[in-house]
């Protein structure tokens, strides 16, 4: 299977999981938000940091909303690999994030770090070369910038992203694939 079959096939599966009606064509009226759920029981160290990356893309963004617990489709992990955080996902509202304790212990922001992770799950790709201000830039600003924070266009990008709930998902996937 190719990986543009198995993205459109994560974002059929996760509508399927969430349980949630698709909204109609684009246009057919406003979808309610889509709602994500995270687990971040693998990173206990880090739990308080991301309920605030959580709660920061929640006070940016209208087309989709996270929550803690549930049938979680984000999971955090805590590793001490020296590796970098980082994410593995779909870009769909499901992946599994690792938050790298090295990383934290080099002075970078966990909060940040965990923000800019979930951004990549809500569709949003790297930056480095962005400023402090720009949550994808990651730590391309260095670990001064403690910005957790999405930017306007970030949040307008997500919005777009999740614009019809989930039905947005499954086309943009489904384009992907044509």
């Amino acid at each position: 299977m190719t990986n543009k079959r198995r993205m459109l096939a994560g974002a059929v599966a996760f509508a399927a999981a969430l349980g949630t009606q698709l909204a109609g064509a684009p246009g057919a009226g406003a979808a309610e938000a889509v709602t994500l759920h995270y687990d971040s029981s693998g990173a206990p160290d880090y739990l308080a940091q991301i309920d605030q990356a959580a709660a920061n893309w929640n006070a940016a963004v209208q087309n989709v909303k996270l929550e803690r617990g549930g049938s979680a489709t984000i999971i955090f992990h805590e590793t001490h690999d020296g590796r970098g955080s980082h994410t593995n996902t779909d870009g769909h509202g499901h992946g599994d994030i690792y938050l790298d304790s090295k990383q934290v212990d080099e002075g970078n922001d966990v909060t940040r770090i965990a923000a800019h992770e979930v951004g990549h799950n809500l569709g949003l790709p790297d930056h480095y070369e962005g400023p402090c201000s720009e949550l994808m830039s990651g730590h391309g600003p260095g670990t001064s910038c403690k910005n957790a924070k999405p930017d306007a266009q970030e949040s307008a990008k997500v919005d777009e992203n999740f614009a019809n709930g989930l039905a947005a998902v499954v086309e943009q996937a489904r384009r992907a694939v044509a």
